[in-house]
């Protein structure tokens, strides 16, 4: 493995069997895939970083206003040196922000979340960054569409699972790198979703481990979106499709001497869902590494205590 694959997005719209065979192969052997001509606009994704750009770049004081106590950092600012990799002692060098979904007035499902937390400061946050919300998602929604034809499920088997979900779209500011620290910007980690989906920002940095246990670069040019499959997508699936490992390393320089800047969505089931494995990932050579469910609220709260988000599983 020298780089993950790239696919082009126009092949979904004219051959969607084609596509959802190459996508299946991709997050099978690797796990992660770039995606070109996905039609998420240049302007869309510019506006979204340059809000964010000027939130980081508020005072500590300013921001820490928007940090809201209790709630694992769900919504709003989560300052630096909170979160860490799964099972590690340090520190991801980073400070982020979350948006959640929004439901509509007199919706069923209003109040389910925690609500989001909006800058005074920055009056075009809340609809530059919903914008970007909202078009990952339905991108996301067509991915899940391909992955459960190649799954062989009905096309639509995913959509009454992840239509009010707790997705995230989480603005992460990396700072320059000072002195020698201890860890790194993001430590060695499996997302816990279903799948990921991150707008390249054609800097270095992103790796992904291999499985000759190597660390590859992902090389994905600048504007493509970048997808992996999470934990519960692999959960799902017995293995079949792959979580892999990946980081976010501290660069060389120049890079490491300014702020890095990235943008995933995190693309969750319905909180309600229970995640079983499917029948048709289990077999003889494959069985069943999940013989008890869990819904895909329960296992979040589980990675949030681990990731040191939330103190405790109540």
């Amino acid at each position: 493995m020298t780089s993950i694959p790239v696919l082009d997005f126009r092949r979904y719209r004219s051959d969607l069997s084609g596509f959802a065979d190459d996508l299946g192969r991709a997050w099978r052997e690797v796990g992660f895939v770039a995606i070109r001509e996905h039609g998420v606009s240049e302007g869309l994704i510019q506006g979204a970083y340059d809000q964010v750009r000027a939130f980081f770049n508020l005072p500590l004081e300013t921001r820490l206003r928007y940090e809201v106590a209790g709630i694992g950092g769900a919504r709003g600012y989560t300052r630096f040196g909170v979160e860490h990799a799964k099972d590690s002692s340090e520190v991801d060098l980073k400070e982020f922000w979350h948006v959640g979904r929004e439901f509509p007035e007199g919706s069923p499902h209003a109040g389910l979340y925690p609500a989001n937390v909006w800058p005074n400061e920055l009056p075009a946050f809340r609809p530059r960054l919903m914008a970007l919300f909202r078009t990952l998602e339905l991108v996301g929604n067509a991915l899940l569409r391909a992955i459960a034809r190649h799954l062989e499920l009905p096309d639509g088997w995913f959509e009454d699972k992840v239509d009010h979900s707790d997705s995230i779209l989480r603005p992460i500011h990396y700072p320059p790198i000072q002195g020698a620290p201890a860890g790194v910007r993001s430590g060695r980690h499996e997302d816990i979703n279903l799948i990921t989906l991150l707008v390249a920002s054609g800097e270095p940095g992103l790796e992904v481990l291999s499985r000759e246990d190597a660390w590859v670069p992902v090389e994905a040019e600048r504007g493509m979106i970048v997808v992996n499959v999470g934990d519960m997508l692999q959960r799902l699936t017995n293995h079949v499709l792959r979580s892999t490992t990946h980081r976010v390393v501290n660069p060389p320089p120049p890079f490491d001497a300014r702020s890095r800047f990235s943008m995933p969505f995190f693309h969750h089931p319905n909180g309600d869902f229970l995640i079983e494995t499917l029948p048709s990932c289990i077999s003889a050579d494959n069985p069943n590494r999940y013989p008890e469910p869990i819904t895909a609220g329960d296992f979040l709260r589980q990675r949030l205590v681990e990731i040191g988000l939330l103190g405790h599983a109540s």
